[in-house]
């Protein structure tokens, strides 16, 4: 029997079953109409917002980023808990703008940023992190077409990454931002050329759950923004510490201390050298924010036995839940907390696998896990499906098409 993953804190169940916003998933599946089905639990996200305001210096604000669910409902919500947006499309720009979130909050960041993305960038209000020489001269180009000063940053590839990060963003080659020798010169010529100059992106790496590196790794950042600053000649109204910040996916997984962040952040932000006393900072985060506070819900259409395994076929899949499948990067498959939904809490009757209905055998959202036995009808739940879950998987694999999404 393999084991799953931990079920984050603030989940419970209401007569056995388990409770997603306060009340029971089978009245939000029954309000939805049909499986396979995400919930959004608001509750939980401003909750993890509170906690990181709490323990974050005041002068640290907040940016969700978008990628890790652009799903419209949650962005509204989100408005009013953080301080600015990170997107990384066009696309992305249409679904802030039609969510109604200011533009001027918003920074867009990305390799590979089309010329047509540019132009829609600029004239939106948004903040363009710059990811070479070549796309600056695009975007400084765009503007003089379109007559609109472009507001300009300037993502840096560090020489450091995250330290245990789940995927590193920085350190040797990289096809995302500048590399840091480089930075100083091209930061004169965007000034030089009458950009608005907005400052640094500085994005070391993500899903890391050791609150010591990621202390070490914004103290490097911090000092590389006085270096570059220092370097440019040229003061530094805004710079983007980024993320990094992970949740528990896996067994043996630990929660990471946020206290300690925030404490050895905050005696870096009381240590600023004089170049950096004006500066405003932010970090970037996506899945911390709202990882845990989403479930995936599929129901059971089948249970069957081959060669004395059990197998509980759901109508859901990896084509909704990739990552949960370990088909999104994940080198050694690991079980993503999961459980039968319509049996929370019960005890341990059997070892069953919980596959999805596509005609491949890498469509499995739990490998031999343990659990209380599951009939056909029963629900089943995979819990951290917040971020990159509906967004980031084939939904049009074999024609199934997407899962709802909720809310609540």
């Amino acid at each position: 029997m393999k084991a799953l993953g931990p079920i984050p804190v603030g989940y419970d169940s209401i007569d056995g079953v388990l409770a997603v916003g306060g009340k029971a998933v089978t009245h939000w599946v029954e309000q939805a109409g049909s499986t396979p089905l995400f919930l959004y639990d608001a509750a939980l996200v401003r909750a993890r917002v509170s906690d990181l305001r709490a323990a974050l210096p005041e002068r640290i604000a907040l940016h969700y980023a978008v990628k890790a669910n652009p799903y419209p409902s949650l962005l509204k919500l989100m408005a009013g808990l953080v301080d600015g947006f990170d997107i990384a499309s066009g696309g992305e720009l249409e679904i802030v703008r039609g969510a109604g979130l200011p533009l001027d909050k918003v920074s867009f960041a990305g390799p590979g940023k089309r010329d047509a993305e540019l132009e829609a960038a600029i004239r939106a209000g948004v903040t363009l992190n710059l990811e070479s020489e070549g796309e600056a001269a695009r975007a400084l180009a765009a503007g003089d077409r379109l007559g609109i000063t472009p507001r300009l940053a300037i993502r840096v590839n560090p020489s450091f990454d995250l330290k245990g990060s789940g995927m590193k963003m920085g350190g040797g080659a990289k096809p995302f931002g500048v590399d840091a020798q480089r930075v100083p010169a091209l930061v004169r010529a965007v000034v030089s050329a009458g950009a608005q100059w907005r400052g640094f992106h500085i994005f070391a790496g993500s899903q890391a759950l050791d609150a010591q590196a990621i202390a070490e790794t914004q103290g490097q950042a911090l000092a590389l923004a006085a270096q570059l600053a220092q370097e440019s000649g040229v003061a530094l109204p805004h710079c983007n510490l980024g993320g990094g910040l992970g949740i528990p996916y896996f067994p043996g997984d630990v929660p990471l201390d946020l206290t300690v962040v925030g404490e050895r952040l905050a005696e870096q932000l009381a240590n600023l050298p004089e170049v950096l006393r004006d500066t405003q900072f932010c970090i970037e985060l996506g899945r911390y924010l709202v990882g845990e506070a989403g479930v995936y819900i599929a129901r059971i259409v089948d249970r069957k036995i081959s060669h004395g395994e059990v197998f509980l076929v759901t109508d859901g899949g990896l084509h909704h839940q990739l990552a949960a499948s370990g088909n999104f990067g994940t080198v050694v498959r690991r079980n993503y907390p999961s459980a039968i939904a319509t049996r929370f809490g019960a005890d341990v009757e059997e070892e069953a696998s919980i596959v999805g209905c596509l005609c491949t055998p890498l469509d499995k959202l739990a490998d031999k896990g343990g659990f209380p036995r599951a009939e056909v009808g029963d629900l089943i739940a995979v819990f951290c499906a917040g971020a990159y879950g509906a967004s980031a998987s084939p939904a049009n694999f074999l024609g199934q098409g997407p899962a709802r999404e909720m809310l609540v």
